[in-house]
């Protein structure tokens, strides 16, 4: 496969159009970004458009018409046109087609770039409206992280450090890939304010932080050392590594939208977390991630 390339003195980054998907991050021998062994999940950061997780049953209307699109829509598995190169930035972008139009009835351009800074990769998102009527869209990011002290035997993983440490609430997927957001469960932080992560911390699948409770999670090791940053302004982030399957690594997501109530029957428009665009607007979001 052929891969873009970004690099400074600290960090190498390998990007893919294919999904324009960032597929390595690299200081010096050390990978961070999870190689994407199908053993356990085989993407390594996928972006999630125009839906994020699952729609009820696969299925969504929108304008009196049913559509069909499975978990985290199609974005991940389009080629993108690279459109813009430099030693330290790289732009990717798809446009709106007849096969997407089968999937999804909105005009769009959507603008996927990364851009190198010391340490810090900044992931940025623009969607544009051109159209004369709404759009209504999700997006969100699914970066994976190698556990720094991953050993299969022992159940530690590490734990994350969030910018908050009081309060903390999280939703869990109740059926078919779609969330109970009805019921609410106290986030076990340590004394120290830290999430201890083992092998059972994923049993119920995805912890789902939302309302912008936090802006800010940090992966640390087993010994609390801290390992990479992911810095956000998205209302809701999810965290996740594969249940049940002992795997090496960790997600941590930023989300502008959320996968669907279980059996939710209403118009895509009125779902949870849905973003907005007027005529001809743009969107721009995204997150950093800082290795630390």
């Amino acid at each position: 496969m052929h891969y873009d390339t970004l690099s400074n003195d600290i960090l190498n980054l390998q990007v893919s159009a294919h999904g324009a998907e960032l597929c390595s991050i690299r200081r010096g021998e050390r990978e961070y970004l999870w190689q994407a062994d199908p053993t356990y999940w085989k993407r390594h950061s996928p972006v999630l458009f125009p839906i994020v997780g699952s729609v009820w049953q696969n299925e969504y209307r929108c304008a009196g018409q049913t559509y069909r699109l499975t978990q985290h829509g199609f974005a991940r598995d389009r080629d993108f046109q690279l459109v813009h190169h430099t030693a330290h930035a790289l732009r990717y972008r798809l446009t709106d087609d007849a096969g997407t139009h089968a999937l999804y009835p909105y005009a769009f351009r959507l603008d996927i770039g990364y851009r190198l800074e010391g340490a810090c990769i900044h992931v940025e998102w623009e969607v544009e409206n051109p159209s004369d009527g709404d759009m209504y869209f999700q997006i969100g990011a699914h970066p994976a992280f190698y556990y720094p002290d991953y050993r299969p035997d022992d159940p530690a993983r590490g734990f994350f450090r969030f910018d908050r440490t009081e309060g903390l609430r999280y939703v869990l997927i109740a059926e078919q890939g779609c969330a109970d957001p009805s019921v609410s469960y106290p986030l076990p932080l340590a004394d120290d304010g830290l999430l201890p992560i083992d092998i059972h911390t994923f049993d119920r699948d995805a912890l789902i932080l939302q309302d912008a409770q936090v802006r800010q999670v940090a992966l640390l090791d087993t010994q609390r050392r801290p390992v990479l940053r992911l810095t956000f302004d998205a209302p809701v982030v999810g965290l996740w590594s594969p249940p049940a399957k002992n795997a090496p690594f960790v997600c941590i997501e930023p989300w502008y939208g959320r996968c669907d109530r279980a059996h939710y029957a209403g118009d895509f428009k009125d779902k949870d977390w849905m973003q907005y665009l007027g005529p001809h607007a743009v969107f721009k979001g995204g997150y950093t991630i800082e290795v630390l």
